[in-house]
């Protein structure tokens, strides 16, 4: 197996410089979303087996629709 590098120094301007506050925004923006309650409650509720789910009487679908309220598009 062959393995190829670059070696970028002094060959100019890189685009990484210009992607790096976008790649920094984007990841804020899903430490955002991942802390809110309705992401934790959904991320609790893929932890529950449909088998756990159905001794309570509750179906996954109705539960991602009583997490999310009207934002859920199923």
């Amino acid at each position: 197996m062959a393995t190829i590098t670059t070696n970028a120094r002094g060959q100019g301007f890189s685009a990484s410089v210009l992607l790096a506050p976008l790649r920094a925004v984007g990841r804020f923006m899903v430490m955002l979303a991942e802390a809110s309650p309705q992401m934790r409650a959904l991320s609790r509720l893929s932890e529950v087996s449909d088998e756990e789910l159905a001794a309570k009487g509750l179906t996954r679908d109705g539960e991602i629709r009583r997490i999310l309220g009207g934002t859920a598009a199923l």
